[in-house]
């Protein structure tokens, strides 16, 4: 990796220009002087992640990329293609579906799980199954808002996996919509956090449901499962869930003085020490953060190679300003690259999409966004487009030649 000041970002590009995955990195040290907070929070799950919603930031990570299986943490993937049918139209809150044999059996009464306890061949409200869903993770509730929307588990089960593709949720892969035991069920703490971050932005008007404080359904009053809503925290939202193998998680939101704060744990030991786990973090999350600026959006952040085109790169912008949350009372190096699929083919649109900011605080992913070509770039003459081949050509026997090396030498 070669690390720079930004004033060398397009030499630094340039040198980039033959290589497949090209990466530029800016390194940079963060003095801050604000007062000291604890550096460090104890946390005993293996597996935990901390993000700040307005500035994307990821305040903690532990094991964040893991694929595990998520038990009931699975419904936040559930009402999320529930709410996108919702903003669709092609259900209301006042549609009924029918409580089949198989939802009652398998996530009602006799199936000893969660349950919102939904009596078998009534009909009852999607607004109402939502809720089942949110305060008691009632698996009949999930199982019965599937087959309405999709005919089968199965059905929804392929909606959840493409709404997870557009949600770009790589460790992602689903087989139902309740949680129940499967060996390939699984995701990320870090893909939950980004499910849950797209709850909030994207259905505020549904995101209350998490916040219920009960529901009471065939004469049977249950508690919301969350065990942090409405502590001193700001904690509004969300779920737990816990499987044998991998252990008791929690996904919960907070929100303080109009900061938003999302925290996954996974693996913890008991249902005591994921709520420990989520405690303590939110409050260092909230105690222990400042907001810094690292890149203006509208300014050139750096270049990217171009092959075949009028000129040898291009420059690239954010759509927005790009803020980090950096631990106060510490020296915080931060390292940002730029990484794209290179060199860039031309002609390039001025807007296009062609590469990725990514901000890493130590060796985690601290902060991801997309950038864009800042002009358009024709594609070239003859001669200029025959240099480039000759010289790609040329920087493809130099990499072959060092990956043999470096094979040979590991």
């Amino acid at each position: 990796m070669i690390e720079s000041g930004p004033q060398q970002s397009a030499a630094i590009t340039r040198n980039f220009s033959a290589t497949k995955a090209a990466i530029v990195a800016f390194a940079a040290l963060l003095g801050l002087v604000s007062p000291v907070h604890s550096q460090t929070v104890q946390v005993s799950a293996p597996h935990a992640v901390l993000m700040d919603m307005s500035t994307g930031s990821i305040l903690f990570s532990r094991g964040a990329d893991e694929a595990l299986q998520p038990a009931n943490m699975t419904k936040l993937l559930t009402l999320a293609v529930v709410f996108d049918e919702l903003k669709r139209g092609t259900i209301t809150l006042d549609t009924e579906f029918p409580v089949s044999n198989h939802a009652w059996r398998t996530g009602g009464a006799p199936s000893g799980a969660s349950t919102m306890f939904a009596a078998v061949r009534s009909r009852i409200r999607v607004e109402d199954l939502i809720i089942g869903a949110a305060v008691v993770s009632g698996n009949d509730a999930a199982i019965i808002l599937a087959e309405g929307i999709a005919g089968s588990e199965q059905a929804f089960a392929k909606r959840m996996n493409d709404f997870a593709a557009r949600l770009d949720l790589k460790s992602a892969r689903f087989f139902n919509p309740t949680g129940a035991q499967h060996d390939d069920q699984r995701i990320s703490v870090r893909d939950l956090a980004k499910v849950a971050a797209h709850l909030i932005r994207e259905h505020p008007d549904h995101y209350k449901y998490f916040k219920v404080p009960d529901l009471t359904w065939s004469k049977i009053k249950q508690s919301n499962r969350n065990p942090l809503l409405g502590s001193s925290l700001g904690v509004d939202g969300f779920v737990t869930g816990s499987t044998k193998e991998s252990g008791y998680g929690y996904v919960a939101s907070a929100e303080q003085d109009g900061r938003r704060l999302i925290v996954v744990v996974h693996g913890a030991k008991s249902d005591k020490d994921r709520t420990e786990d989520a405690r303590r973090l939110l409050d260092w999350g909230f105690k222990a953060f400042s907001d810094r600026l690292l890149f203006t959006g509208a300014n050139e952040i750096a270049h990217a190679s171009v092959y075949g085109g009028a000129k040898g790169s291009v420059a690239l912008v954010g759509k927005s300003d790009v803020h980090l949350l950096s631990l106060q009372g510490t020296n915080e190096r931060l390292i940002a690259r730029v990484v794209y699929e290179g060199p860039l083919r031309a002609p390039i649109i001025k807007g296009a999409e062609v590469a990725k900011l990514r901000v890493f605080r130590g060796d985690q992913l601290a902060y991801e966004t997309a950038l864009y070509a800042a002009e358009d770039v024709p594609a070239g003459g003859v001669f200029g487009r025959a240099f480039d081949a000759v010289y790609e050509y040329v920087a493809g026997l130099i990499r072959a030649g060092v990956r043999k090396v470096l094979t040979r030498n590991s």
